[in-house]
């Protein structure tokens, strides 16, 4: 008789909920095996990631938390879809690395032997898988459907095309991507496959997605990119770890601007660039929240990054930093308008009133120029200065003037929200902070910024035409003290400053029309 309880509750030994239970134990079982071959003393296993005598327990002690579940919840994880894929393929590379001790008993003993390889690069593995299962499973239950890319057109494709599922087969995965992303079949897709799937199982999850996007944007030339990175590059290395980046670049200690790049297995989702500094050591750094081809732009321009795994010839990648069609903003008459009263222009950085905003956060979107980005970010920690969203990769984007294209609207909130960034950073700069080295006059006062729009005094309405576009002009407000004086607070600075005065037109601008620009909020 079927033992009672709500749909997907256990139902007997062929039951989801049963199979699962079978499969996580077989699991548990093979990688406590695992474990104590991989703490034979004398073998000798570095302690930097990613370390196989690490890995195994962590793993362990997030499958028990799958396993304590109740029935039901465990059903539901198993006919999800990820789950059994997930600890098949866990099985299988358990019983590769336990063959490696039995194939070559001797030679598993000896750093730099072919078994000793093939275990670390089955560690890399592992460390993958444990990452995935994590993301996916966070609580011990399956939260893939919830999974959100960090990269906005990446998850829209991925919601798009699968919906829900968090794990499709690389067949179907090609398929799909090949309505947005032409790939050519043979030798190119296969190297593709090898790129993107992180755990070797055959099949493409949201979470090795999300890895791939954010490793080589922006998403509109995502395979271009992919194709100059990790294709033609010769300073890509696959499947390395930081001692094995280490011993690479030995040979070229005496050739400062040697460098190679791989995945980060510590940070998955960013790279890891190792390099031979001036004075013959070899360092290893990680980008931040940046695409890795400007960081090799920038790197070459500043000596660091020459000679790509020791060779001479170093890959020019300016080419893949036009930003395409895609990441151009148009600005509309009435934007245009609206930032002419304001004696300023869309296109200009909020913080800094210096640079034209050309970098767009991700996920949330927001606009600033990159010098006050990369300021923000050495100063504080790594979100948004305006929303405080964790940022997760950076876009490079170029503001068209007036044209028929449309903008995201300026959102008066954005405005507020400068006003804390600056205050931050005024408090930072009091402080001594790093990121603010003392100038000459440490008492100038900050850029100008945008004015708060509820706290514009309304003058007289001007003819219709000009009231039609806004509904209100600003007025001069009485001078008020610089910003850095004595006893002022920088935000009492930002509110009473003196505005420039409403330019007047002198004459009819005739220009296409189109709706309102729009930021990103």
């Amino acid at each position: 008789m079927a033992a009672a309880g709500g749909p997907g509750a256990c139902r007997g030994p062929f039951s989801p909920g049963a199979a699962a239970r079978r499969s996580l134990d077989k699991a548990l079982r093979g990688l406590e095996k695992l474990q104590r071959l991989a703490e034979q003393p004398g073998l000798g296993l570095s302690s930097s990631p990613p370390c196989l005598p690490h890995l195994l327990p962590q793993t362990r002690q997030h499958l028990l938390l799958i396993r304590g579940q109740a029935g039901a919840s465990l059903s539901r994880l198993w006919e999800a879809g990820y789950f059994p894929v997930c600890i098949g393929n866990l099985q299988r590379k358990v019983k590769q690395a336990s063959k490696l001790f039995k194939g070559d008993p001797e030679g598993i003993f000896q750093e730099g032997s072919a078994s000793r390889r093939k275990l670390t690069k089955l560690s890399l593995i592992f460390s993958h898988m444990l990452g995935e299962l994590r993301a996916l499973t966070p609580d011990g239950q399956d939260q893939g459907h919830q999974y959100r890319p960090s990269q906005p057109p990446a998850e829209a494709f991925w919601r798009g095309t699968w919906g829900a599922r968090s794990l499709v087969p690389w067949s179907e995965f090609q398929a799909g991507l090949q309505r947005a992303h032409p790939l050519a079949p043979g030798p190119i897709a296969a190297a593709l496959r090898a790129t993107i799937d992180l755990t070797c199982s055959d099949h493409v999850s949201v979470f090795e997605f999300d890895v791939f996007t954010r490793l080589f944007q922006p998403w509109p030339t995502l395979l271009k990119n992919w194709t100059r990175l990790a294709v033609t590059h010769p300073g890509y290395v696959a499947f390395l770890t930081y001692d094995e980046v280490r011993a690479r670049l030995q040979p070229y200690s005496n050739k400062p601007g040697s460098y190679v790049f791989r995945l980060s297995c510590t940070r998955l989702g960013q790279w890891a660039i190792g390099y031979v500094s001036p004075e013959g050591s070899v360092l290893q750094t990680i980008p931040q929240d940046r695409p890795l081809f400007q960081a090799l732009i920038e790197g070459h321009k500043e000596g660091f990054y020459l000679y790509p795994d020791g060779k001479n010839v170093n890959p020019d990648l300016t080419e893949l930093t036009e930003p395409p069609a895609q990441n151009r903003i148009e600005v509309s008459l009435d934007q245009a308008q609206l930032y002419s009263q304001m004696g300023s222009t869309f296109q200009l950085c909020k913080i800094c009133a210096e640079n034209d905003k050309d970098v767009r956060i991700q996920p949330c979107g927001h606009l600033l120029c990159r010098a006050c980005l990369d300021a923000w970010q050495r100063a504080q920690a790594q979100t948004c200065p305006f929303c405080r969203r964790e940022i997760r990769g950076r876009e490079e984007v170029r503001i068209e003037p007036i044209g028929a294209g449309a903008a995201p609207q300026e959102d008066e909130e954005d405005l507020e929200d400068v006003e804390s960034v600056l205050r931050e950073l005024a408090a930072l700069r009091k402080a001594g902070h790093p990121a603010f080295p003392p100038g000459p006059n440490p008492e100038l006062p900050a850029p100008p910024v945008p004015p708060r729009l509820d706290l514009l005094q309304p003058r007289d309405p001007d003819p219709p035409a000009q009231a039609s576009d806004a509904g209100w002009e600003p007025t001069a407000a009485p001078p008020r003290p610089l910003l850095g004086s004595s006893g002022q607070d920088p935000s009492d600075w930002i509110r009473h400053r003196p505005l420039p005065p409403s330019p007047r037109p002198r004459g009819r601008l005739v220009l296409p029309p189109s709706q309102g620009a729009k930021e990103p909020s």
